[in-house]
């Protein structure tokens, strides 16, 4: 029986060395998807820690700065508006 067994492995050795690959392979697969379920898992603690007042925060500066944008806007738009008028003065046409 182990006579056989033995043949019968050297007979089939390529067959062994691949469903072994295949193991290492589908071990790899299982760690790597555990690790990302982890890092998922880290993430969400951390977002429910922080909770919403930290989005709250954040959304509040992102508003400081779009209105400093907005202002800046504003200022260019006359300034452009001043130029204009200043240039088309100098050449005698009216806009």
């Amino acid at each position: 029986m182990v006579q056989e067994a033995r043949s019968w492995l050297r007979e089939n050795s390529t067959l062994g060395y691949f469903l072994f690959a295949q193991s290492v392979l589908l071990a790899g697969a299982g760690a790597s998807v555990l690790t990302y379920f982890t890092r998922l898992d880290v993430r969400v603690t951390t977002m429910e820690e922080r909770g919403a007042s930290y989005t709250v925060n954040r959304m509040d500066e992102m508003k400081l700065a779009i209105a400093k944008l907005q202002q800046d806007i504003a200022k260019n738009e006359d300034q452009i508006k001043l130029i204009r008028d200043v240039m088309t003065r100098r050449l005698n046409i009216n806009p």
